[in-house]
């Protein structure tokens, strides 16, 4: 496995992420794990903070940060192109989410984790929720990540 060059975590509004982000979330969803096309963009996309990993000039990894209102935000979307799994691109851009949660006043935060990645967010503070659902095909769980004040 190559190691990383010099990775850039940018935050960015749905208009300048969109392409970057969309290539992303094509590749992992749509191609890779079959989501229908249809369910890949929703109503969250416009207003929600988009966090994209760049090596060089190439976008490698996204996720989103929704705010639901009352102190609860939700993390999304979270998808890393898969040469480059299991090299803390992830665990990056879900560091620099819940950053951006905390600096807007987030008292928990809240994800729907495929099951096999419950290990990922667990290792940093996130629990799980609830029992497993289906959602696209693909087996969830709920998570939550409670701030302190």
């Amino acid at each position: 496995m190559e190691a990383l060059g010099i990775l850039e975590i940018l935050t960015k509004p749905w208009k300048e992420a969109e392409e970057d982000a969309f290539l992303v979330r094509q590749e992992v969803f749509i191609r890779e794990q079959k989501v229908p096309a249809k369910l890949e963009l929703d109503e969250f996309d416009p207003s929600a903070a988009h966090a994209l990993a760049y090596q060089a000039a190439h976008c490698i990894g996204t996720g989103r940060l929704v705010d639901l209102g009352g102190g609860l935000f939700q993390i999304g979307r979270m998808a890393v192109l898969a040469q480059f799994r299991n090299q803390g691109v992830g665990r990056q851009i879900l560091e620099r989410l819940v950053h951006l949660a905390r600096s807007q006043g987030a008292e928990s935060i809240v994800l729907h984790s495929q099951v096999n990645a419950i290990p990922f967010y667990e290792k940093l503070g996130f629990q799980t929720q609830g029992s497993t659902y289906s959602e696209a095909g693909i087996t969830h769980r709920n998570m939550i990540l409670l701030l302190p004040n």
